[in-house]
C-alpha cells in the first residue's frame, strides 16, 4: 500500500484516468485503496518519479554433474551367445532361430548374464577343470560380484544396502588376496593381472583422527622443531668456539 501522500500526487498528476497494465482507474469514482491495489497487481508499480519494473523471483537451483558411466561387465558377452545351461546341449545347435533367441543372451537376465561372467572370471584363474574353492575361485566370484554392485550404486546412489554388501564384498577379497600374497606371490600376481586388480598396500597401523590427536600431534612437531633449532645453535656456538680456541693455540705457538 502506497502512502496517502504518494496518491495524492499521483491524483494530481495524472489527467484524471490512470493506465497501468490495461487497468482502467477513474480518480473521481475510484478510491485510493482501490487504486493502489490496481497499480501493485500490474507488471509495473508506478511512482512519483517514474515508473519500475517488479522482476518475478529468481530461483537458483543447483545443477548435478553428470557423472561418468562405468562400462557393464556384461557388454562384452555376444546376445548370440546361448545359455550356460544350453551351450553344451547339441540339440541347441540344431535349432531354428526363433528357439535359439529364446535361449541366447539377448533375452537372457541379469542374474543368468552374471553367472555365466563368474564362470568365464573363473576359467581364467582356477588350478584345473575341478577347482571351485580355492581362493583364486573366490576371488574371481567376489570380482564379479562387487563390479555388479558398483553399476547398481551407481545407477541409484540411495541403495544403502547394496552399498553396504559392496563394501563387505571388498573387505573379504581384501583379505584374500592379502593371504594369497604371503602363502602364493606366483598365483597373486597371476589373479591380479588376468582380473584387472589393482592391489594397493594397507597402512602399517590405523587410528582414528580426532581433534585431540590433531592437536597433540602439531604440539609435537612444533617442540621438536624448536628443539632442533636450539640444538643447531648450540652445535654452531661449540664449533666457533673451537675454532677459536686453535685460532688463539696457534698464535700462542708462534709468538713463542
Amino acid at each position: 500500500m502506497f502512502p496517502n501522500t504518494v496518491l495524492r500526487t499521483i491524483f494530481k498528476s495524472s489527467a484524471g484516468v490512470l493506465r497501468e497494465s490495461g487497468h482502467l482507474c477513474f480518480a473521481a469514482s475510484v478510491k485510493p485503496w482501490t487504486c493502489s491495489s490496481v497499480l501493485l497487481s500490474g507488471s509495473t508499480v508506478g511512482s512519483v518519479a517514474g515508473s519500475f519494473a517488479v522482476p518475478p523471483p529468481v530461483r537458483h537451483y543447483t545443477v548435478k554433474k553428470k557423472q561418468e558411466e562405468l562400462q557393464s561387465q556384461l557388454s562384452d558377452l555376444p546376445p548370440e551367445m546361448l545359455k550356460m545351461g544350453y551351450s553344451a546341449v547339441p540339440i541347441a545347435q540344431m535349432t531354428d532361430d526363433v528357439v535359439k533367441k529364446l535361449l541366447s543372451l539377448e533375452l537372457a537376465s541379469n542374474s543368468e548374464k552374471l553367472q555365466l561372467k563368474k564362470e568365464q572370471l573363473i576359467a581364467k584363474v582356477q588350478r584345473d577343470e575341478n577347482d571351485r574353492s580355492s581362493m583364486e575361485v573366490q576371488v574371481a566370484i567376489l570380482t564379479a560380484r562387487i563390479r555388479n554392485y558398483q553399476e547398481h550404486v551407481q545407477k541409484h546412489h540411495k541403495d544403502k544396502a547394496n552399498k553396504r554388501r559392496m563394501l563387505m564384498a571388498i573387505d573379504r577379497r581384501k583379505k584374500l588376496l592379502k593371504h594369497l600374497r604371503l602363502l602364493h606371490y606366483d598365483a597373486f600376481e597371476k589373479v591380479c593381472e588376468q582380473l584387472g586388480i589393482t592391489y594397493t598396500f594397507p597402512p602399517e597401523y590405523y587410528r582414528r583422527a580426532t581433534r585431540r590427536w590433531l592437536a597433540k600431534k602439531a604440539f609435537c612437531i612444533k617442540v621438536f622443531k624448536e628443539v632442533q633449532k636450539q640444538k643447531a645453535e648450540q652445535r654452531l656456538r661449540q664449533s666457533l668456539a673451537s675454532t677459536e680456541m686453535e685460532a688463539a693455540k696457534r698464535e700462542t705457538a708462534k709468538t713463542e
